[in-house]
């Protein structure tokens, strides 16, 4: 076997096997040997264990390995001269070589003054380890060839790609800009233009499928992008593509289409750097996750691989400071950071080591750039507001355009990340105001105002702003069936992100209207039903289909949806139970959850109560059921929780407004037990709380009561509080019973 490389191949992580228990073939050694540029390989001794052997013995016969031995690497040989070279006559040869194109051995040349067909054996990388994997049957049939590619793309550059000048020097691939990006007074290079290649093969275009994708999707890293059509071949190529049934031909006005797809998608338009000045054979439109020829860059972190000569600027006053540039751009060459000032002074960045300045090897590699590259910010963080927002909104990018009279820009890009603006506007509980840096000096940016006021536009089918639909296929409609079981925030936004992305989604809903805890825990007079409602009809006109009543599991199982052809399921059935205290007494009839009250009181707001209530918790969701209490009918409404004022989880917003509406406020005791008569609760015991832990999770109760009723306990806690928190503070105990007849309030 050949030198160790600095990153070996895992295959305890590969879905398939790769054979190397087969008797060891000789010509399949010799012609790895001849086509590899690895330098171990070319000059120790192949063995099996070595992808040049096993990844042409799982493809290449004895006899193609005989006849691509008589040729030399690159050098076009035509049917007679390949007659002479290897003795066989022309019409048992000529099969032979179609058949070596087929797999991918060979290629063809037309580039000569006689235009005549000629046959070339390429190189591995770009060649013919890549057209191994542009046939979908030959990958499912020997797997192993998406893995011979991946070491071929790797390990004959570990030791070069920090002596690479810019350019590439003809290694590898070479990215070309966006044209449309590229000013009309920049005086960019000719290469550097689609249109100059596009003009210069004029005519002779063929689309196929994208190796890089369906080879990584084969060992199970792959990116969700249909692979077809993305790679176009020019020239020559295009002839190869079409008589190997690796493509088909497509017009000038297909090929634009296919690049202004690519571009919708972020991916990285690149062309093939190897045949030298003014030559190409492809224009590749590659996907950062899972191109080869993009990893050989950010891996080696050598940018020269494989960069542009077209440098981007940005025109500081256009700016926004959104952050999208940093999300989308595919080498991870930008972060966001701060501009605040420290104690020590403004944060100095550090800019990207470079193999020009220092020695590189191994330590220099980012083996994990998958994952490096999607951190987009240095340790000091971005803007605070975007940081403390839990959907992590380019909130600075939607106050700029918002400022700017860009309305409809600004709901475009908070919806880059949430399907549901005008709900969070009312429901939000502002944690970017509570950390926005303007509150030091006076008060915070009415961020959420600004929000809401943007996300109004949502709220008229006239102006809905409904995003354009970006699919990463460009062979039409998705026909994967995907369902979708639950019609919550998480499920709606499952479908929302699936929709824009192309597919059709079917939500199934158990209850007679979608919205899940938005519109059946959200009290109306917090969350309207018509917000609600404004934003699912958007994901409507994305194509989702939302079926309500349907109960999955009793109504329908997943196997009978598997049957009816959905091929994927997102299980979004959230937390609809609320959970009692555990304390003594809390079976007895009367005694409800919180939970309980405001989904009945979401479906039915005719709902009516009587007498007085006791509320025992401290959360906004305490505080709902209060105001809820109030707005149904409750005589009197009293709060108990176990948390001193000053720490109640509530917000002050609430707890204000709360006691505005005139909900009583009692802080320092809890549950211990309820009491019941003929099995119906009549009082509560409570509990006075000392030395009260921070990290005490309160779970509210209700304690509704009238002196003609019977008392409804109802016990309250948080949809989405799965666990108890553990409290070791001590207790002193303060009973109270709560009769039905009692006239005191607590």
């Amino acid at each position: 076997m050949s030198k160790p490389t600095a990153f070996p191949l895992d295959e305890s992580k590969l879905p398939f096997r790769i054979p190397k228990d087969q008797p060891f073939r000789e010509n399949i050694a010799k012609l790895g040997q001849m086509i590899t540029d690895r330098i171990p390989a070319k000059k120790g001794t192949l063995t099996q264990d070595d992808p040049e052997y096993w990844g042409l013995a799982s493809i290449v016969t004895d006899e193609m390995a005989a006849v691509a031995l008589k040729m030399k690497v690159r050098k076009p040989m035509t049917l007679p001269e390949l007659v002479k070279a290897t003795g066989k006559p022309a019409d048992e040869l000529e099969p032979l070589l179609q058949q070596m194109a087929v797999v991918g051995l060979l290629e063809y040349n037309w580039e000569n003054p006689r235009r005549e067909k000629q046959y070339i054996l390429p190189m591995f990388v770009p060649g013919s380890a890549e057209f191994f994997n542009m046939n979908k049957q030959q990958i499912a049939d020997h797997p192993e060839v998406t893995a011979f590619f991946e070491r071929m793309t790797f390990l004959p550059l570990e030791h070069i790609t920090a002596m690479v000048p810019p350019g590439g020097a003809g290694i590898g691939m070479h990215v070309i800009p966006v044209e449309k990006a590229i000013e009309t007074e920049n005086q960019s290079v000719d290469v550097e233009h689609i249109s100059h290649w596009l003009k210069k093969y004029d005519g002779k275009y063929a689309a196929g499928p994208c190796s890089c994708r369906m080879s990584r999707a084969a060992m199970g890293e792959g990116c969700g992008d249909d692979p077809d059509d993305w790679c176009i071949g020019v020239g020559d190529m295009a002839d190869y593509l079409v008589e190997t049934n690796k493509g088909h031909y497509v017009t000038y006005d297909e090929v634009m289409q296919i690049l202004q797809k690519a571009e919708d998608n972020g991916f990285v338009h690149q062309i093939t750097n190897i045949d030298g000045e003014n030559k190409i054979f492809a224009i590749c439109n590659c996907n950062v996750n899972v191109c080869n020829a993009l990893r050989t860059s950010q891996l080696f972190n050598t940018p020269n691989m494989s960069r542009s000569a077209y440098v981007a600027k940005v025109t500081p006053e256009n700016c926004v400071a959104c952050g999208r540039c940093v999300e989308y751009c595919p080498a991870g060459a930008v972060k966001l950071g701060q501009k605040l000032c420290t104690k020590e002074g403004r944060v100095v960045y550090p800019r990207q080591e470079l193999p020009d300045a220092v020695k590189w090897g191994p330590e220099k590699w980012a083996i994990d750039y998958r994952d490096k590259n999607r951190i987009n910010c240095y340790d000091t963080g971005t803007a605070p507001c975007k940081t403390a927002c839990p959907a992590h909104i380019a909130v600075q990018g939607y106050l700029k355009m918002a400022a700017q009279g860009r309305y409809r820009d600004a709901l475009a890009l908070i919806k880059k990340e949430n399907p549901f603006p005008a709900v969070c506007g009312r429901i939000c509980n502002r944690r970017c105001e509570d950390a926005c840096t303007r509150g030091t000096v006076d008060q915070a940016v009415a961020i959420d105002a600004v929000k809401k006021f943007i996300a109004q536009q949502d709220l008229h089918a006239e102006h809905r702003y409904v995003p354009d639909v970006v699919q990463p296929s460009l062979q039409g409609p998705w026909p994967q069936k995907i369902a979708i079981i639950g019609g919550g925030p998480a499920g709606l936004s499952c479908a929302y992100f699936l929709a824009t992305q192309g597919y059709k989604p079917t939500v199934f809903e158990k209850n007679e209207r979608p919205g899940g805890m938005l519109r059946y825990g959200i009290p109306s007079f917090k969350l309207e039903k018509d917000v609600i409602d404004a934003e699912i009809d958007v994901l409507r006109e994305l194509g989702v289909d939302i079926r309500c009543g349907v109960d999955v599991g009793r109504d329908v199982t997943l196997a009978q949806l598997r049957e009816q052809g959905y091929k994927a399921f997102y299980i979004a059935i959230g937390c609809q139970g609320g959970r009692k205290a555990g304390v003594p007494g809390e079976d007895a009839a009367g005694i409800e959850t919180a939970v309980h009250l405001l989904r009945t009181v979401g479906g039915d707001e005719s709902h009516t109560m009587q007498g007085k209530t006791v509320v025992i918790g401290g959360g906004n969701v305490a505080i709902d059921a209060a105001r809820v209490a109030l707005r149904c009918g409750s005589d009197d409404v009293t709060m108990v929780c176990l948390e001193p004022r000053e720490k109640m989880p509530a917000s002050v917003e609430e707890i204000a407004e709360a006691e505005e509406e005139g909900t009583k406020i009692t802080c320092g005791y809890g549950p211990k037990e309820f009491i019941a008569e003929n099995g119906h609760v009549t009082a509560v015991v409570l509990k006075k709380e000392r030395n009260f832990s921070s990290g005490v999770i309160s779970r509210p109760l209700f304690l509704s009561f009238g002196i003609l009723v019977p008392p409804v306990i109802q016990i309250e806690v948080p949809a989405r509080m799965p666990d108890h928190a553990c409290c070791a503070a001590r207790w002193d105990w303060i009973s109270y019973r709560i009769m039905p007849a009692a006239t005191d309030t607590l």
